[in-house]
């Protein structure tokens, strides 16, 4: 089965408002950040020994081979990076000294090996504990973890926890966040944007009539953001293997030829829109450059979401570069 929203779709909806206006939008300034200095402070923060080398487009901390704690950060629009400890990996077989990584014991210690069918007999680590430990870690590059979202998550039979800091700005969430995946040990591996968001001013944006008039542009291409609440149910029953999703029956033999002058196949998803909200989404540009500009999220009558830019035209350039 696939979504609908991946396929065709046709759009309706009634009483959308149909002002215009203005709203703030934002960039992501990732030169300010690239500097030793920065990365140096996340390489501390997280344990990483060694001096930050910038090489090859990206900075390094520390080996990048696998072998001990490594720092990575893109020369991308967000100064992406990415923290890796395998020496704190519960599911790494092999014999490891952990005393080298964020959170870990003085001295080494030496972990038994470990079968990589059952799962790692260590203890998981609370909501509270994840979420300290990425404010700690916002916090030691120069941020204020107190302008973040945090949530945090786990899994039956999992042993680590996961916890992840979404950026607010002017009371919206921004769609780059920070994560980490931590043991009781310490962060077994970190993601995120070191480079801060600065104010671009306002940009002229179109109604919510005009917006949802763009979900059948082919322009603005609709983005579907979210699955309906009954296909996501639909997902988990598949994969718990309840009887409440279709038991799949293998075929005996291929389809039939299709006969002469046969119809073909073009299914067209009916959408209700039963809501709007302006927002921000991030938008990547050709240079690599990445803007937080306004957009706007649709509802659906079956509890999915699609998105699409809210600026107006005259802000857009729509020049393909040839």
């Amino acid at each position: 089965m696939i979504y609908p929203g991946f396929g065709r779709s046709s759009f309706r909806s009634t009483g959308l408002s149909t002002a215009s206006g203005t709203a703030a939008g934002y960039g992501y300034d990732a030169r300010a950040a690239s500097n030793a200095e920065s990365v140096g402070a996340l390489a501390a923060a997280l344990g990483v020994a060694g001096t930050p080398q910038l090489k090859d487009g990206a900075w390094t901390v520390g080996p990048q081979d696998g072998t001990a704690p490594s720092l990575y950060v893109g020369l991308d629009g967000t100064l992406s990076f990415s923290y890796s400890d395998p020496l704190l990996n519960p599911w790494n077989c092999a014999t490891t000294d952990a005393g080298k990584g964020t959170g870990a014991t003085d001295g080494p210690v030496e972990i038994a090996p470990v079968d990589p069918c059952e799962p790692p007999t260590v203890g998981l680590p609370s909501e509270d504990a994840a979420i300290d430990a990425l404010r700690s870690l916002i916090a030691s590059v120069g941020r204020d973890p107190g302008a973040f979202e945090y949530t945090s998550e786990t899994w039956e039979g999992a042993v680590t926890r996961s916890a992840q800091a979404w950026p607010v700005v002017d009371g919206q969430r921004i769609d780059q966040s920070w994560s980490l995946e931590l043991t009781d040990r310490g962060i077994v591996s970190a993601y995120g944007a070191l480079a801060e968001l600065v104010n671009l001013g306002d940009y002229p944006v179109v109604s919510e009539q005009e917006a949802f008039e763009r979900l059948s542009d082919p322009r603005f291409g609709a983005q579907v953001t979210a699955m309906p609440l009954a296909i996501r149910e639909q997902a988990v029953d598949a994969a718990e293997g309840s009887t409440a999703s279709p038991e799949w029956v293998p075929p005996t033999e291929p389809p039939a030829t299709p006969s002469d002058g046969a119809a073909v196949a073009w299914p067209v998803n009916d959408v209700e829109i039963v809501g709007a909200r302006l927002g921000l989404a991030s938008q990547w540009q050709p240079d690599g450059s990445v803007l937080v500009v306004p957009a706007y999220e649709f509802t659906d009558a079956a509890g999915g979401t699609w998105s699409v830019i809210a600026v107006a035209d005259s802000k857009l350039d729509f020049a393909t570069g040839e």
